[in-house]
This record gives C-alpha cells, structure tokens and sequence, in this order.
C-alpha cells in the first residue's frame, strides 16, 4: 500500500451528557463504576448461591434418602469448590462483562455451559484421584440440577435488572466515539442509544489523499499530525468504542484510519454507511481460505437440530399420554354433536416449503383444502357448536402430536398456513418463506403473542411474520420452554381464537 495521508482539521462534535433517573446527568466514570459494582455483586451472589444450592442438594438427598446427614466438612469444601469452579468458568469466558451486549438466552445459556464444564470436570477429577467412592452418584446428580437452576434463576433476575438499568443510562454500557458526517452520526447515536451505548464524541471524517511527496512502499501507512491530532482528542475521553462511518468515497481511507487509531485501548469498528441493517444481520466468517460477510444462515446446526427433534419426541410421548382422555372423550363428542368423520388432514407447508397433511380433530360442517380453503372468521357459520369450544381452547390442534412424531412438525415453530394462503402472501411478503426454514409447530411465537386467528388484512401477516422470524433468529431451547409454558398459561394465547 502507498503512504497516505490525511489533511484537513477534523471538526468535533460534542454530545450532549448523557441522562440518568430523572434527568440527572451521569459522568462517564460514575456509569462505568457502577456497572463494573453491580456485575462484581452479580457473579458475587451468584457464587455465593451456587455453594448454597449444592450443599443444601446433598444434606436434603441424605435426609429423604438415609434419613441422615452427609459428612459436612466434606460437602462443604466440594460445594466451595463447585462455586469456585464456576465463578473462575464465568471470569475467563467474560460471561457477566458480556451482559452489555448479547440477549437474555445467550446470557443464560452460558451459565447453562458452564455448569456443565464444571462439573464434567469435577466428576473426571474424583474419578483420576481414585476418591469417587466417597461422593454418591445420586448425590452429585441432584447437587447439578440445583445448581443449573440455581445459576440459571440468578442470572434471569440479574439481566432483568442490569438492562433496564442500561437502556435508561443510569449505568453505561459502552461509550463509543463516532467519526462520520454528522447527519450519519446523528441516524447511528440515535440507533445505539436503545441498547444503552452512548455517543461521547463525533468528529468529522477526515479528507483521504495520497501523499506524492514520499515514495510508495507496499504495506506502508504514514500518518500525518491531522490523524495525530484526533487521535489526541479521543485518547482523554476514554471510550470502549470508535465507530467509523464510512461512504464509498470514504473506503480507501478507512483502514489507515483506523491504522491510526489502533494506538488507543478501544475496540475500533468500520460500518458502511447506508448498510447498518445489512451488518445487523450479517456476520464475517471463515469460508475455505477466505473470509466473507455471512448475511443468513441455518437457523439451526445439526446439533441443535438434534436437541430439538429429542425434546419434540420425548415431549409429545408424554403429551399423548396426558392427554389420552380426551382421545376418547372428544371423537365421542364430535360425533354427537354434527355428522362426519373425527378426523380431517388438510395440506399445508412444512419444512422448506414442502407440503405437509397436518391432523386436526374436525371442528367445522366442511373440510376444505388446497385451493378450496377459505379462512375461518369470527361466526363463521361452518364452525359447529363444539368446534367453536375446541378451536379456543385449542383442544383441535392435539392430533397434531403425532405429526410431531412422525416429524413433520415441530412442537414449537411457526404456525403452519393452508397452501393457498401461503401462495398469496408469499408475493407480498418479501421474508414469508422463511418462516419454512425451520419445521412448522403447533405452537408459536406469534401465537403466543396474541397473533393468531384472521389475517384478513396485510398488517396482521407481516406481524404474525415478524415474530416467527424472530423466533428463527433467536431460537433456543429455553425459548422453546418458555413458548409452551406461555400456550398453557397465557391468555395471549387464546385472544382472537375462533
């Protein structure tokens, strides 16, 4: 690379300070100091309640099992040891540092990890040191479970606490540094103030130029007193971040820029202006012996695909068999209440957009499909009397279960559509297909979320589509969990149920 140099002062900008509680303006260091109080308190606590919950796992196991207690000076140095494990786990893989940053699940799910790491090692360790005789395999079992769910209901109400208090800036999460034009930097402040970043600083983007006057030397970048001089003024401000606007024009620049300000102790990032959406959700990535920027991706790696095919068959075994009542009670029923079959497939679109014939206990006097389907309303007048009771509370959709295992579905996914309505909106909706990169469910996220009944209007697809996409970019099994707790027990679930 040729020597480069820039020229032109740049201009700065200064932000006004941000605001905490009630208006208060909250210094920079205070912020910082406050978060760094409260995650020391968090892996503080969650240390503390990590030695209690094993300990109290082994006394309560040996009181209900040997109607005695356990060896206590031994127990408690195995349930220091076991918090101390994960505290040092949750230090080196920065998982309470990374709170600022990375959603609820991932929080949670680290701390899930961990614990497995944990005690996968303890178990290796008394097993190479020959002592494993002393420690009851049941023992260590019920202590892992009350630490998973130990550390899993900590780190929930720690994140239910830390974020709000991050969005509203009575603490910092990162302070960045933007240099761009103005209006560019204003449109992205504006953006990264929701997650609780703050704006510190702007400067105006410095004029690139080659330098004629020095000789060219591959691999060279000179820097001349323009870039010294801002990176003067960002070195007392102390941010986490710069970010670098760039526009076309600005691209050859950009990396002797930021040349220049790798002198200072900040992550230093490069966003194209005009593309902040398309980095949202694009990640750079090692394909071969190149590197490119991944915009999607499976939703789901085998592994996790493999998580979520043994949970949907072991959890709808046992669906079916709580529910093997009203497999006799409901057929009865539909048969006395209108003439007909018990049961009806419909077709409707599964995985990669592949048809599917989907089970239902018949709740209408017709049984439409394909290109005869027309969408049930609120009266519809082909609902029969029992139909309209199973259809709100959902008792219709339960055949379904053996769709789950056969696989064709999912226990939780997007809600399968008829064939005929996903030909409509998929001209309309530029991402509806993508609701098929995943197995459809009997249950949603957008159903769970109040979003079911009619779409007879294009806004009531695209929210529905919204939800299930979100779904699909942040699926976890825990989210999983979560949707069915909310199909039982959220009223959500059965508003605009007909």
């Amino acid at each position: 690379m040729s020597y480069a140099s820039f020229t032109n002062s740049p201009a700065s900008t200064k932000v006004p300070a941000h605001s905490g509680a009630g208006g208060r303006a909250i210094p920079g260091g205070v912020g910082k100091s406050r978060l760094a109080a409260l995650l020391a308190l968090a892996a503080s606590t969650e240390f503390l309640l990590v030695a209690v919950a094993a300990y109290s796992a082994a006394v309560l196991y040996h009181r209900l099992t040997f109607l005695g207690s356990p060896d206590a000076a031994k127990y408690v140095q195995e349930s220091l040891l076991i918090s101390t494990l994960q505290l040092l786990v949750s230090i080196a893989l920065r998982q309470y540092s990374r709170i600022q940053t990375q959603p609820r699940h991932v929080f949670l799910w680290s701390g899930a990890s961990g614990v497995f790491f944990v005690f996968s090692f303890f178990i290796s360790t008394i097993f190479l040191l020959k002592i494993s005789e002393g420690y009851s395999r049941a023992t260590v079992l019920a202590q892992a479970v009350s630490v998973l769910l130990t550390v899993l209901c900590t780190r929930a109400i720690w994140f239910s606490l830390l974020q709000p208090a991050i969005a509203s800036g009575l603490i910092d999460a990162r302070r960045a540094i933007l240099i761009g034009d103005p209006s560019h930097c204003l449109q992205f402040s504006a953006r990264a103030i929701a997650t609780g970043i703050r704006t510190i600083r702007s400067f105006d983007f410095p004029t690139f130029r080659a330098d004629p006057s020095v000789p060219a030397r591959p691999g060279a970048i000179q820097v001349l007193p323009d870039a010294r001089q801002l990176v003067a003024d960002c070195r007392p401000l102390r941010a986490d971040d710069i970010v670098i606007l760039i526009s076309e024009s600005d691209a050859p620049a950009a990396l002797a820029l930021a040349s220049a300000l790798s002198e200072l102790p900040v992550d230093v990032h490069v966003v194209p202006v005009g593309a902040i959406d398309l980095m949202a959700v694009s990640r750079i990535t090692q394909f071969g012996n190149m590197v490119t920027m991944r915009i999607f991706q499976s939703p789901l790696t085998p592994f996790n695909r493999a998580i979520k095919r043994a949970f949907d068959v072991a959890a709808a075994i046992v669906g079916l068999v709580v529910v093997s009542p009203l497999f006799v009670i409901v057929p009865l029923a539909i048969k006395l209440d209108s003439r007909g079959p018990v049961l009806f497939r419909q077709t409707r679109h599964g995985f990669n957009n592949e048809p599917i014939r989907v089970l239902k206990f018949r709740s209408m006097t017709v049984m439409e499909d394909g290109d005869n389907f027309r969408p049930v309303t609120r009266h519809d007048p082909r609902v029969t009397r029992l139909g309209r009771f199973m259809r709100h509370t959902n008792i219709d959709e339960l055949p379904q279960l053996f769709n789950v295992l056969v696989g064709d579905m999912s226990l939780v996914g997007p809600r399968p559509h008829a064939t005929s309505q996903n030909e409509v909106f998929a001209e309309l909706i530029s991402s509806f297909s993508r609701r098929h990169n995943v197995k459809p469910g009997i249950t949603g996220w957008a159903q769970v979320n109040g979003y079911r009944g009619e779409t007879d209007t294009l806004e009531k697809m695209q929210r529905r589509v919204e939800h299930d996409l979100y779904y699909i970019d942040n699926w976890s099994l825990l989210l999983d969990l979560k949707i069915i707790v909310m199909t039982l027990f959220s009223r959500k679930v059965y508003w605009n149920a007909h």
